[in-house]
Parts: C-alpha cells; structure tokens; sequence
C-alpha cells in the first residue's frame, strides 16, 4: 500500500544488503609508527625496543642528569684556596697584561679602579705604582722590574785565557779624497775595486780580508774620505785594531787627512802612515812627515813612535814593507779572542737588497757566528740565514775579526749597531721591540728642555721649510746624506726631511713626497715603473746622483731658489723738508732742499721724522719752479706731492729716495 511505502521501506531478501548503508571495503589504514620501513624512515634504537611513544633523550641530557646527581650525592663543593702569584710589573702595563699575568678576570680589574676613582677600560695603560695597588688588593705578590732589563746587558767579562787564541788583526785605510785609499787597498787585494766608483769616491764601507804570503790573514776597512762621511769613518776608528793613514806626497795633508787623525787619537789606536803616490814628480815625502809634526804625529825617522811607509799603489812597490809594519803592530798588540762563545759584532754597512732583503755586513768581534744563529742587531731581529764573504762566497760560519754579509735580517739596521747572538727567537723579538720602543720615544719626547731650547723651537717654525725625501742605497750613505742636508739649512730656510731609508724609489715614497710638494732625492737608486707614473701624474720631481758633491750643490741652488731672489737697497738722494704747502682740495705738498745725491720721480720714497718712517710709497709728481722736472739734483730745491694722498707732513721731516735691486740668492 502506498501508505506501507511511505512510513517504512520494503523488506529485501535476505543477503542483499541496503544501497544506503552499504559501503565498498577499505583497504586496511597503516599506522606510520608501524613497521613499514619504507615509510617511517630508519629503525632507531628506540623503535626496536619498542617504547614507541617516549621521546628520546640527548646523550649531552643524560651527562647533565648524571653530574646533577653526583652534585647531590656529594654535597656542597669545598671552596677551593684562591692562587697567590708572583706578579712581574714593568714600568707600564695595561689592565688586560695585568690580568693575565693575576690570573684574574679583566672585569674585575676594570671594576676594582672604577672603586679606587679610576674609570679605565681593559686597555689602558697603568703605571708601577697603580698596578702595585691593584696586585696586593688582589692578594698577590708583585715583583717590580725596570723596562731596560729587557734588554741584553753588555757582556764585559773576559774570557778565561786558556779559552784565548790569536786573531787577525782589523786594519782601517784612512785619509782625504783621491789619495789613493781604495787604490792601495785594491793593490793589496789584487782586484780592482775602484773602476766602478764614481768620481773616485768610495761611497760605503767596505770590509775586505786578506790571506798573505804566510798564510797569516788581515782584515782591512775602507773609509770614505768625502767629508760627509765623517760618522761613517768614526764608526770604522771605533772596530778597528791599527789605523793606516794615506797622504798623497805631492799633496800633503788635507782637512780629512787631520780629521782622521782626530778620529784615530779618539780611538786610541796605533798608527802607521803610508806616504803614497811616491812616484809621482812632485812627490815630497820629507814635507809630509814635518807637516805631520803640526799634529803632534811623530814619525819614527823624526825620533818618533809612530812608523811610516813610502808606498806606490800604481807601481805596487813598498806594499810588503807596509804589510811588514802591520803585522809587526799587531804581533806588538797580542791581538787575541774566544771563539768558542755566542758571537758578538759590529755592523760595518747594512742595505736593503732588492733579491735577498735586508743584509749587514757585520765584522765579527769575538765569538763564531753560524748560519742558523739567532740574534739582535740594534732594533731589529733575525736569524742567519746565509752567511757571504768578501769574496760572494757562501761560507758555514765566520770567526774573530771576520768580515761577512748576513741575511735574514727583520729590518735595515744602522750602520756601528752591535749584533749579539741570543738563545731563542722570542727573546730576540722581545729585545728588539723594547729597543724599538726607546727609539720611538726618543722621537715622539723631543720637548723643549730649557726657555733657550724653547724660543729657538719658535724661530725654527718661522724659517721656511724645504721638503725632502732621500732614498740611497746603503744605511750608512742616508746618514751622511741626511747630514750634509741639515749643514745646508739657514735661519731663513731650512731642510725637512720628510722620509729618509734604503733602497729603491717605492709608489709609497712618491705619494708622500706629492702630499708635501717634495722632491725625491735618490742616491745610486732609481724608481720603478708605477712609482715613475705617479710621479708624471702628479708631478713628483725625481732627482738621481751618484756623486754627494753634486747632490749638495743642487740642494743649495733649490733652497735658495725657494727663497726666492733677495732684495738690496741703495738709497739714490735725501732731502729736507723746508715747508708744507696746501695742494688742490685734499692735497698737501712739500718744499725740500735736496741735501743728497737725487731726488728723482721714478724712485721708490719714504718719509722720516725723528729717525721713524712715518710714509713709503711714491712721489706722484717732482717740480722745480712750476716745471714737472724728472730729477732734482743735490743742493738745489724744488716741491713734490705723495700718492696715496698722504697728508701727514711736517717741516724737519726727512725724504730719501732709493732704488731696489733684487739679485739671487744663495745660501
């Protein structure tokens, strides 16, 4: 019936399932804990225990747990009894420095002086005194040391004499200019040394030894002798054994000849005189030995001590006397020293070498010097890494009174600075930075001493300066260039020099010297490629000598052309003026009587009352009986106005005309 069929549905038979209720089979879900590898990932340890749901704990979780419950096992930790050090304090030392060496943490230092009334941050610097405080409020011991202790104290111990054998003897060739030093060296060496000088100057230091026919050696120094080398030739007198002073015999003695000997006196060592050029016309060798009376040099012939020799460096002849002499010297000196011990030596030269670096000559004094050695030399460091002979011979080591080059220095040191072999590289680091620090503080504490030192600081400011950057090729050479720079140098003008050093003419030195306005001076050095084009660019004037003479001559023609031409004043007529006369409107003019010389237009005037100029200017016009007149003649009378509508005149008052002419300086 319609009615069923609405209220309830049909009967179905049975098996047959309802359309509505009846849904297609699923497959089964996968649990994504489950084991299906593919999905879930990788099997940890965990998962194949089974505990599924936990979440696994960190190993770094596990150690914390573990030393919590130690911590509570074993109670509270003991303190532990606080360090007290040693503390070595130097003259000055920063916070940080301080707290390394307390073993305390910089805050805390930084905290206790901002108690004390210090504000300091962790890097400033303390005194002895302030650091003292700070390390015995801390609770340590403080140790006090003085900065120079740093340094390696001179050794002038003797050597135990058993410990004592003979050395060669250290022979310097002294005297002036072209007397034939080098040549007589040259003719001992048998090189030739002196082809490649230029203008017969030996421009360094050289160090030569010399085996003899008796297999005996000799070492031999040769001194410059232009007379800016006189700090060169000093440092040569201070190393050296016996002095051989060559005087030319048609010449005599020179100023270099007696500067020498002043250098030789200072030093205190023997002298023997070879009197050269023997075989020359001119030559008088009895005049040299009376002129040497003049300086108290008394030569054996004459009754004195002093031994002398009449060589020929060009004929070779005599040179086996003088050896003779010399070895006689040095038998008489007993010339001995320890070679067994650290070296120590003197720095005869010292130059920046383009392919090697830095390099010294350096003639040992007592002691073996070896490759590998560690050492100072004056403010810089090293460790020998080759050692050259005077023959550019690579040699292991070098004994007494050996000359040889040293490579593998930090820096160019100065030329007479002493190397001294050390135990380790940090002690020689430490060294040299100390010495490093003297020196810069010597340059940056240059105040003035005294009111005197203070009011010639003030008239030193007032002189012009005249800019310079020197490069040369040898530390010894900048020196000497540096001091015949500042003997130029006057109270209206003198040498700055910006940048001195060794070597070649750098990209560095161009920018400097362009800032300035400077020329760069180059002594047997030259520019390379991108230092010559800044220079065009920026038009750097680069200046090349070989010769000292010249390079001085050029600095003095440049100063005083800085200066620029100097004016001299010649007074041409003076007049007196009579009356004072009222001339147009404004204007005033003046009757004189020309008591002087003349009174002309053209002229430059000045006006004084009472020896004061009161006017200087010109005469805008000259008339004589109401004529305009050129020149006014001595004794005759005549009137004249002022330019610049000058007034101010009185009767008694002076003019004077004068002329100005300007000629060149020079210094």
């Amino acid at each position: 019936a319609p009615a069923a069929q609405g209220g309830q549905s049909r009967a179905l038979p049975s098996g047959v399932a309802t359309p509505r209720t009846t849904t297609p089979a699923r497959p089964q879900q996968r649990d994504r804990r489950g084991d299906d590898r593919r999905q879930s990932g990788k099997l940890t340890v965990t998962r194949a225990l089974g505990d599924d749901g936990a979440r696994s704990r960190s190993l770094a979780a596990l150690k914390r747990a573990r030393e919590k419950e130690k911590r509570g096992f074993g109670g509270a930790r003991e303190l532990q009894a606080k360090q007290v050090r040693d503390v070595v304090v130097p003259e000055a030392i920063t916070v940080q420095d301080l707290a390394n060496r307390m073993a305390e943490k910089g805050a805390d230092l930084v905290k206790a002086l901002f108690k004390m009334g210090m504000p300091v941050t962790i890097n400033a610097t303390l005194d002895q005194d302030t650091a003292e405080l700070l390390v015995t409020e801390f609770g340590h011991n403080i140790t006090r040391v003085s900065a120079s202790d740093v340094d390696i104290a001179t050794d002038e111990v003797d050597d135990a004499p058993e410990m004592l054998q003979s050395r060669p003897p250290v022979v310097t060739i002294m005297g002036h200019v072209d007397h034939g030093k080098t040549s007589l060296l040259d003719a001992l060496r048998g090189t030739d040394v002196v082809r490649g000088e230029a203008g017969g100057i030996t421009q360094h230091i050289g160090a030569y030894q010399v085996t003899l026919k008796d297999k005996s050696r000799v070492t031999f120094l040769d001194t410059p002798g232009h007379e800016a080398f006189t700090q060169m030739r000093a440092r040569g007198a201070d190393v050296t054994d016996i002095v051989v002073l060559v005087v030319a015999a048609d010449d005599g003695l020179m100023p270099q000849t007696i500067e020498a000997i002043a250098h030789t006196k200072a030093a205190g060592v023997p002298m023997i005189v070879a009197i050269n050029k023997i075989d020359k016309y001119e030559a008088n060798a009895q005049r040299v030995r009376e002129r040497l009376l003049e300086q108290e040099v008394v030569v054996e012939e004459l009754g004195g001590d002093v031994q002398n020799v009449e060589v020929s460096a060009l004929k070779k002849t005599g040179l086996d006397e003088l050896i003779e002499k010399i070895q006689l010297q040095a038998e008489l000196l007993e010339l001995r020293a320890n070679p067994d011990r650290p070296a120590e030596g003197t720095v005869i030269e010292a130059k920046l070498d383009k392919g090697r670096g830095p390099v010294a000559t350096v003639l040992v004094d007592r002691g073996t010097l070896r490759v590998g050695d560690v050492f100072v030399i004056g403010a810089e460091s090293g460790k020998v890494r080759a050692l050259v002979d005077d023959k550019g011979r690579p040699v292991k080591e070098a004994g007494p009174a050996m000359p040889v080059e040293v490579l593998g220095l930090s820096g160019v040191p100065s030329a007479g600075d002493p190397l001294q072999v050390v135990e380790n590289e940090a002690r020689a680091r430490e060294v040299a930075e100390y010495r490093q620090s003297v020196l810069t503080q010597k340059r940056t504490t240059s105040t003035p001493a005294s009111l005197e030192s203070m009011f010639s600081a003030l008239k030193d400011k007032q002189a012009i300066e005249y800019p310079l950057v020197v490069k040369a090729d040898t530390q010894g050479t900048v020196e000497a260039i540096v001091g015949s720079i500042n003997k130029i140098s006057t109270d209206a003008i003198r040498a700055r020099i910006l940048y001195s050093g060794v070597g070649g003419i750098t990209e560095s030195d161009v920018t400097l010297a362009a800032a300035s306005g400077a020329p760069i001076i180059g002594f047997n050095v030259r520019a390379n490629a991108k230092a010559r084009e800044i220079a065009d660019r920026q038009k750097v004037a680069l200046k090349y000598y070989d010769v000292i003479y010249d390079l001085t001559d050029d600095i003095r023609a440049g100063m005083a052309g800085e200066l620029g031409p100097e004016a001299f004043e010649t007074v041409v007529g003076r007049a007196e003026i009579r009356e004072v006369f009222s001339a147009g409107k404004t204007g005033r003019a003046a009757g004189l009587l020309v008591v002087d010389g003349v009174i002309r237009k053209a002229l430059k005037a000045r006006i004084t009352r009472a020896d004061v100029i009161i006017y200087q200017g010109e005469i805008a016009s000259l008339r004589r009986f109401k004529d305009d007149v050129a020149e006014v003649r001595a004794g005759l009378e005549c009137g004249v106005t002022f330019t610049q509508n000058f007034t101010d005149i009185k009767p008694g008052d002076m003019l004077e005309t004068y002329e100005v002419e300007l000629r060149e300086r020079t210094l």
